[in-house]
């Protein structure tokens, strides 16, 4: 199974945000394992860098982004993808992203948070926690 990991994910690993952190660690541990494959956004990999260099030095982001670009591959988004994202039916465009991925890239896309935005749930969360270093 491949799966397209959303930029909140990451960030409820790498921070520890509670009370995702857990589900997102299996996300991760089932990567790790290979018993399925992972994809990231490109712009999820620069926020997370962006976001780290806040808490960390910057040798320690630099080091937890290379973990994160061992364990996923990168999902190709380009002007095309975007173009028919834009063109298709789908309201959440970040969905409709996913899902336009070039020959199914992906069998489930991420959809953690489209569930925790529509719920209220992650709305006021922060980007960051009480945690400032990273569990990767």
């Amino acid at each position: 199974m491949r799966i397209l990991v959303d930029t909140n994910v990451v960030l409820d690993v790498l921070l520890d945000r509670r009370p995702f952190a857990e589900a997102a660690t299996q996300i991760f541990a089932l990567v790790e394992e290979s018993r399925i494959e992972g994809f990231l956004c490109a712009t999820t990999v620069t926020t997370v860098d962006y976001l780290l260099g806040q808490v960390l030095p910057p040798k320690e982001a630099r080091a937890a982004l290379q973990r994160l670009l061992g364990l996923f591959e990168i999902a190709p988004v380009n002007r095309p993808v975007l173009e028919q994202a834009l063109r298709s039916d789908i309201s959440d465009f970040a969905a409709a992203v996913q899902l336009t991925l070039p020959g199914a890239l992906v069998d489930f896309p991420a959809a953690e948070r489209r569930r925790r935005f529509r719920t209220g749930r992650g709305t006021s969360r922060k980007t960051t926690s009480n945690h400032a270093r990273p569990k990767m």
